[in-house]
């Protein structure tokens, strides 16, 4: 006797483009009833929305708490390279120093020569190169005059740094207490928000959950789940919405996507 074979069922991977009719049939195709499964989702959009109240009373303050560090960051590699910079030019000064007394030991090398010389030609060529010397560690000292004075700057230039990174290390720890203040104070609220928002999206397939966030994201107010508004509105964009949409939405049947926002319409008596 042969052996029925079985089938197993392959989840097809997740298009973040898929049409919402390939949806409705994974989301009909569930253990969980629909009408469970849409007042799962009612219930993800509160929690959600909630959170983003939680968020907004934050306000600028996550933003401007990460522009100050990135600030920081910034002017502090500038204050690296200027270090650098700086133990550049006085490893060029202690170089320079090196060749001046170079020249000076040529010189009076070439000058004990010249005691000895009878030659007029070679008397003349050593004092040529004593020249040579002499204006070579003329121009190693004019270097190490303008490398000083380069110094200058740049070490003014890094105080002037160092100086703003005080101020805006200052600022970063008034934002961050002012955000730890806020963040305190609706921590416990948030704590239970976020279970909650578990608990829901633990239930909800992994499509719907990713056409759900790709709504959120897509819109301005971040509802993904509305119910109709008065009587006959899509409750995100406030398009009608056609006799037999408003029949199928009451029966809790099926999702509904709005036609015009793509948003999930749900029946208001989840509300």
């Amino acid at each position: 006797m042969a052996t029925k074979k079985t089938v197993k069922k392959v989840d097809a991977p997740i298009d973040q483009h898929e049409t919402f009719v390939s949806l409705q049939k994974t989301f009909a195709d569930s253990e969980m009833s629909v009408s469970e499964k849409l007042k799962t989702l009612y219930e993800l959009q509160a929690a959600d929305s909630e959170m983003d109240k939680i968020i907004q009373l934050r306000g600028e303050l996550p933003a401007e708490v990460e522009q100050l560090e990135n600030e920081i960051a910034d002017l502090k590699a500038r204050s690296a390279q200027l270090s650098a910079v700086i133990e550049q030019l006085n490893r060029n000064i202690a170089d320079a120093k090196l060749s001046i007394a170079e020249h000076e030991s040529t010189v009076e090398k070439y000058q004990r020569q010249l005691e000895t010389i009878t030659n007029s030609r070679e008397y003349d060529s050593l004092n040529k190169e004593i020249e040579n010397q002499d204006l070579l560690r003329q121009i190693d000292e004019k270097n190490i005059n303008d490398t000083r004075f380069e110094i200058g700057a740049r070490k003014a230039e890094l105080e002037d740094l160092k100086d703003h990174i005080t101020i805006r290390t200052e600022d970063l720890k008034a934002k961050k207490d002012e955000l730890a203040v806020i963040v305190e104070s609706t921590a416990k609220e948030e704590a239970v928000l976020q279970e909650r928002r578990d608990a829901c999206a633990a239930k909800i397939d992994a499509r719907t959950m990713s056409a759900y966030e790709r709504i959120r994201q897509s819109v301005h107010n971040h509802l993904a789940v509305v119910s109709v508004y008065n009587g006959n509105a899509c409750g995100g964009c406030f398009n009608t919405i056609t006799p037999q949409r408003l029949v199928e939405i009451s029966s809790n049947t099926k999702l509904i996507i709005c036609e015009h926002c793509g948003r999930i319409i749900i029946n208001p008596d989840f509300e």
